[in-house]
């Protein structure tokens, strides 16, 4: 008797486990990559394409800095 018992018990949690199993879960998570996915994509074409020379770019940042190096020594 006690061994049927047992038994069913057994069976009841292995058709449990395996209908868990098959069910997809619900993942908060998956949404959220796929919100932060969508707006990446928003970003990515909103961002201006620069045009400008990466040398001309990086002289102007240091003329810039030693402008201002030069307004805070006199």
């Amino acid at each position: 008797m006690v061994a049927l018992l047992v038994g069913a018990l057994g069976v009841g949690a292995f058709w449990r486990r395996r209908r868990k199993h098959d069910e997809p879960e619900y993942s908060p998570a998956d949404e959220l990559k796929a919100k932060l996915a969508e707006s990446r994509s928003e970003d990515e074409a909103e961002k201006p394409v620069l045009e400008t020379d990466l040398d001309a770019r990086r002289r102007e940042v240091h003329d810039k800095a030693r402008g201002a190096i030069d307004d805070l020594s006199s």
